[in-house]
């Protein structure tokens, strides 16, 4: 089936923007201009689902009464799910990669329950929709995650050269995974793990279409870029008091840095879970003399 049958409303605001780029092709500053504003629309709706639920954090924090018969977090859990929903429903994401993120919404779910026993972090409110400490909307945080990396995948167009063989990757994954919980009783290998990471996809680029130009990055850089955002995402999150680490019981303060790169290693967790789903291709060599981004 093809993307426009599949998901008819990408298909038709893409066709609306294209009208614009005969305005854009007179000059070259509005040409750059066009370009940066279209990357700039396709990084907004690929993180759609992130987006609603990082305003119902906020919103429900300011705005949610005290004294209201359904607890903050269970309103919470019902608002996800309804935007799960609404993005299936209208064909914003696909079945595929709905599953891929009920796939995330369980890993997520599950270190959740063990991390918050450990005390790693904390869910201060009171809730009925939960799994022991861990209330049932912290699983969609993870899923907001694996949506905007499904959806960044074919929103972009990307493909990939010097990509590793897809087998070292899900060992890379799992070890890291198993890191998450492990390194409670035995040594932390992270480090072992960033370098493993550095070895696998050092020589890797990612091509993506912003516009009409194929540009590349280096999919290393593309994992940091990735991982800060959600870093400055989490902020937001622990701000809104959705979730605090132990230093945030008496106020908010600016989540760790060290959390940087625990989102750095979750990147390669979650690029390998979507690559079920959107296995990676090589890009056609005839495309890959293009403009750095």
């Amino acid at each position: 089936m093809s993307e426009a049958r599949r998901l008819p409303l990408e298909a038709w605001g893409r066709a609306h923007l294209l009208r614009l780029q005969d305005w854009a092709d007179r000059r070259r500053v509005t040409r750059w201009g066009f370009e940066f504003l279209m990357f700039g629309i396709k990084q907004g709706w690929a993180c759609l689902f992130g987006g609603l639920m990082l305003a119902l954090l906020l919103g429900t924090h300011l705005l949610y009464p005290d004294d209201a018969p359904l607890a903050r977090y269970d309103f919470l859990v019902i608002g996800a799910v309804a935007i799960q929903a609404a993005m299936l429903l209208l064909k914003l994401e696909s079945w595929d990669e709905a599953r891929v993120i009920l796939v995330f919404h369980i890993v997520g779910t599950v270190m959740e329950l063990f991390k918050t026993a450990a005390g790693s972090w904390i869910y201060p409110e009171a809730s009925l929709l939960r799994i022991g400490e861990v209330p049932l909307f912290s699983g969609f945080m993870y899923a907001a995650v694996g949506s905007y990396i499904a959806r960044i995948w074919r929103i972009f167009d990307i493909r990939f050269t010097g990509y590793p063989p897809l087998w070292t990757t899900w060992l890379l994954a799992a070890g890291i995974y198993v890191n998450f919980f492990a390194h409670h009783w035995v040594m932390d290998i992270r480090w072992a793990l960033f370098a493993a990471t550095a070895v696998l996809f050092w020589r890797g680029r990612f091509y993506f279409t912003p516009d009409r130009t194929r540009r590349w990055m280096p999919i290393l850089l593309g994992f940091f870029l990735v991982a800060l955002f959600i870093w400055v995402a989490e902020n937001v999150g622990t701000f809104s008091r959705a979730w605090i680490y132990p230093d945030q019981a008496d106020g908010w303060a600016p989540v760790s840095l060290a959390k940087l790169g625990s989102w750095y290693l979750l990147m390669i967790i979650s690029v390998v879970l979507v690559s079920l789903v959107h296995r990676p291709q090589a890009e056609p060599i005839a495309d890959r003399q293009m403009t750095r981004m």
